[in-house]
């Protein structure tokens, strides 16, 4: 096999293994899209999507989607977005302008499982790819992804220091790469481009969502547009708590593997 027809081949099964690694996020979306072409509904959409989430959920664990690991992962990171969500509806970043009864403070329920379908993302990944970390420095990366989800709640009345902290998130991951598997062939890359990957994947998923009407930025109420490519270093930034969560319950914690070549992956 030539050396281009086996990189086709690696390319296939790896956007193959991200297609099984999104299952849980493309079915919320799905889900969401759907629910906005019902007409007349029973039951306000948004409580109507906090059951789907739910039944998405229980669902996922039945099928062996999620193990009961990545199921608290999920169940984190849908709480620490619901928090999130809670401050940044309240300071006018976005709305949620549809009515419901699981709604509180202007944010309903159901909106929490956007941020979970992030956490199964970041576990199946886990999973499927077989991943590794060389050099991660755990403590440092949970204390840095704190400082970031911290600063996107208090940059309406302090100073922004998301340039800051993504300079000593550039520097905590000097050296630290994600090892996978695809297939026979075990690669790498660097953390921070893998951050920087999933950002950009974010910002279109997040694209998808407000056009099926998930959430309304303010200049999106009056009917939809692109959501701004600032949003993209944003998610660049966010996903580093969902990943430290991640890699806490994964038992990476405080025995990161010994750096060693291998072969780079793209």
């Amino acid at each position: 096999m030539d050396l281009l027809t086996h990189g086709f081949r690696s390319l296939l099964r790896f956007a193959l293994i991200q297609a099984r690694c999104c299952a849980f996020a493309v079915a919320l979306v799905g889900g969401i899209a759907v629910s906005s072409l019902l007409p007349e509904l029973p039951v306000a959409r948004y409580d109507l999507l906090l059951g789907y989430g739910i039944a998405l959920t229980v669902l996922a664990r039945v099928l062996g989607w999620e193990s009961r690991r990545d199921v608290a992962v999920i169940a984190a990171c849908h709480l620490i977005g619901l928090l999130f969500e809670l401050a940044k509806v309240q300071l006018g970043s976005w709305s949620y302008p549809e009515d419901a009864v699981a709604k509180v403070a202007g944010v309903p329920l159901y909106s929490g499982f956007l941020y979970a379908a992030l956490g199964s993302y970041v576990c199946r990944s886990w999973r499927l790819l077989d991943l590794r970390l060389t050099g991660y420095r755990p403590r440092v990366m949970a204390f840095l992804a704190g400082a970031v989800y911290l600063n996107f709640l208090s940059h309406h009345w302090l100073p922004d220091a998301r340039w800051a902290l993504a300079g000593l998130l550039l520097l905590a991951t000097a050296g630290t790469r994600v090892r996978f598997r695809v297939g026979p062939d075990d690669l790498r890359m660097p953390l921070a481009l893998s951050f920087v990957l999933i950002g950009f994947f974010l910002w279109v998923a997040e694209n998808a969502a407000t056009y099926v009407g998930a959430w309304s930025y303010p200049h999106q109420l009056d009917g939809w547009q692109p959501v701004s490519l600032t949003k993209f270093a944003a998610w660049a930034l966010l996903v580093t708590v969902t990943f430290t969560v991640a890699a806490a319950r994964a038992g990476t914690g405080g025995r990161p593997e010994a750096a060693d070549p291998g072969p780079v992956g793209a």
